[in-house]
């Protein structure tokens, strides 16, 4: 019997099945050393009064076992909005139904919707299962494009250098 598959905007009372999916990610990605995410902190910037991102939660028999955050970006070259793909997620235990797929695309389909030029993600190199499922989705991987991150103490830093301190 197939299962039901079903992906839904997130809401309020998703944030702590959210949070939880957040620490599995880390866990899986070998990185829950970095998580310092709370209730509190996801329910301001993800529902409060200037929300700074979006979730979709992908569910399976009505469950919600997966989700999706994302949030707007910009292209100076295309000069359109763009969607970048934070997480992407689904419980190991409901890999492989299509749920993964189901939110991918449900977060493209905002992106065509809204008018955006792109719509893009970043990928841990050893995910090879990962990239095989972008790649047939029709991703192409920029390999000559680095990511670079200022965060904690350095961007304290950084930010004390500026000229409009």
């Amino acid at each position: 019997m197939p299962v039901s598959l079903t992906t839904r905007p997130a809401t309020p009372s998703d944030v702590q099945t959210i949070l939880a999916l957040i620490q599995e990610l880390a866990d899986y990605e070998k990185l829950t050393h970095e998580v310092v995410a709370t209730v509190e902190t996801l329910t301001k910037t993800l529902f409060g009064d200037t929300p700074c991102a979006e979730a979709l939660m992908g569910c399976v028999e009505g469950v919600p076992v997966g989700f999706a955050l994302f949030f707007q970006n910009y292209s100076t070259f295309l000069a359109k909005p763009g969607l970048h793909l934070e997480d992407l997620y689904v419980q190991s235990a409901h890999r492989g139904c299509g749920l993964g797929k189901a939110l991918i695309t449900a977060v493209a389909k905002i992106a065509h919707e809204r008018g955006c030029g792109r719509y893009e993600w970043t990928v841990l190199d050893w995910n090879t299962p990962a990239i095989q499922f972008y790649e047939s989705l029709g991703a192409e991987m920029k390999s000559d494009w680095r990511i670079m991150r200022v965060a904690g103490d350095a961007l304290e830093k950084m930010a004390q250098q500026s000229l409009q301190a």
